[in-house]
């Protein structure tokens, strides 16, 4: 779809004038455009149509988002050496006042300062970012760990809530509006092994035994910007940030970053997992979230493992049987291969549970144990 880009942009407070306008990323979901500026001593902008059919509601995305930033940057104004500016994502705001504009058609549009000199990766390439990736989130979640989750609205109801996935793909199997149930019975059956497992953190949670706290709940390794450098900058894509459960955020981000292929890969033998990236990542998480995790946490976070792919590949499946009404798809197959390739990554994954879970717990312990001794 086309949009007048350079009428919804002169709805916004920015500085200078808009250069150039391209498209930029790779995400699924909102579409997004690098507004360059005329003069090189400012900054440009990003443009991004939130999509309104994702989330519903969008004046309340965004109050989540500016609430968010805010604290965010607040607590990095108290540390020494930070630039809250270059860590934290920058609202633009409209001329409205809001922190959004909604168009005469209806599409929401909001507006961040360009963080520049900054690079993303769809696939972690060295130890050294797997490091820097887990330093990001690690410090995200511990900088947002004294604020109230009660004070953000939940964005997709039920995210991360697998019975509640569950329960679409069977209506979606039940109601098999393309006739495609007949080609997934494999993966139907490797869903249902499964899920009485799936629900281990739900439960915990459910029992009191794990704190609900605010998480990204899309920790994709892309999702973080890192400086020309390869050191952790600035986390992105704050749509989903909500209450959730830690395990949610590091199971996400282990689903990209160990994997040796790309997550819709179609050669499923490609698919290996790369253990010194998980080993990387582990290390620069508890850096920042051993100071803050409870020992159920830490123990719950190999389980979230293996429960973000099982997860995704529902998801995905779900969206094939229902006619790919949710992901954007460059082919007519492409959610049932990213579905495929998520199962052969939880069986790889699960043959080698007992080594990544060793591993958590010795670099947990080695960061707990140095957090208690500077205090």
């Amino acid at each position: 779809m086309s949009y007048n880009i350079s009428e919804i942009v002169s709805n916004f407070c920015i500085e200078g004038n808009v250069a150039a306008i391209t498209p930029y990323g790779s995400g699924h979901i909102n579409d997004t455009f690098h507004l360059k500026n005329t003069n090189p001593g400012l900054s440009g902008y990003l443009l991004q149509r939130i999509n309104h059919h994702v989330f519903e509601n969008v004046p309340a995305l965004m109050k989540n988002v500016q609430l968010v930033t805010d604290h965010l940057k607040e607590k990095l104004t108290g540390i020494p050496g930070s630039s809250p500016d270059k860590e934290v994502l920058t609202i633009v705001s409209a001329k409205d006042k809001q922190c959004f504009f909604c168009d005469e058609t209806g599409n929401y549009w909001r507006m961040y300062c360009f963080l520049k000199d900054t690079k993303s990766y769809d696939m972690v390439l060295t130890e050294q970012q797997a490091y820097e990736g887990g330093k990001a989130f690690g410090k995200f979640q511990l900088l947002l760990s004294d604020l109230d989750s009660g004070l953000l609205y939940e964005t997709i109801p039920g995210f991360h809530n697998i019975t509640m996935r569950l329960d679409r793909l069977n209506k979606a199997v039940l109601a098999d509006p393309k006739n495609r149930i007949k080609d997934v019975l494999t993966e139907l059956s490797f869903i249902i092994e499964r899920a009485d497992q799936m629900a281990t953190i739900m439960n915990l949670g459910k029992e009191g035994k794990l704190p609900l706290r605010i998480i990204h709940n899309d920790t994709k390794f892309n999702n973080i910007l890192l400086d020309m450098n390869d050191h952790e900058q600035c986390v992105i894509d704050l749509d989903t940030v909500m209450p959730g459960y830690v395990a949610y955020d590091f199971g996400d981000a282990i689903r990209t970053i160990i994997n040796t292929a790309p997550e819709d890969e179609q050669d499923v033998t490609k698919i290996e997992l790369n253990i010194p990236l998980f080993k990387a990542y582990a290390a620069g998480y508890f850096e920042y979230a051993g100071s803050f995790l409870s020992d159920t946490e830490v123990k719950s976070l190999s389980m979230g493992v293996l429960l973000i792919p099982y997860m995704q590949g529902v998801r995905f499946l779900t969206d094939y049987i229902e006619g790919d009404v949710y992901y954007k798809i460059h082919s007519p197959e492409h959610n049932l291969q990213r579905a495929r390739a998520q199962f052969e990554l939880l069986s790889k994954l699960e043959k080698n549970y007992d080594v990544l879970d060793q591993i958590i717990h010795n670099t947990a312990k080695k960061y707990i144990q140095i957090t208690t001794e500077i205090k």
